[in-house]
């Protein structure tokens, strides 16, 4: 591997979700990102990315909207409960489990 070039080529599709992959696994268990901080400007396709996903190691349940709500309901919701995630109501507290840039 040429050390100039980068890991991975976001031209090329596999590139990016290597890079979506990449960032969804380096959300740590307490915290979560939303589909637009691990594809900046372009969320479905992080969406896209995950639902395609077979990995039981990536951890696609740290992953939100940005407004809190959880795509994968009441499943999604359980596996961050159990990691301590705070809710305010319905939606994950963005403000106090957002992992920060």
């Amino acid at each position: 591997m040429d050390p100039f070039q980068p890991a991975f080529d976001d031209r090329e599709p596999a590139g990016r979700a290597a890079r979506v992959l990449e960032r969804v696994r380096n959300t740590p268990p307490g915290f979560v990102r939303t589909y637009g901080d691990v594809s900046p400007g372009a969320p479905r396709f992080a969406g896209s990315v995950l639902s395609a996903c077979g990995d039981a190691d990536v951890p696609w349940h740290r992953i939100v909207r940005a407004d809190g709500s959880l795509a994968k309901g009441e499943r999604q919701r359980r596996l961050l409960a159990a990691e301590g995630i705070p809710f305010r109501g319905d939606r994950v507290d963005m403000r106090a489990a957002r992992l920060p840039d």
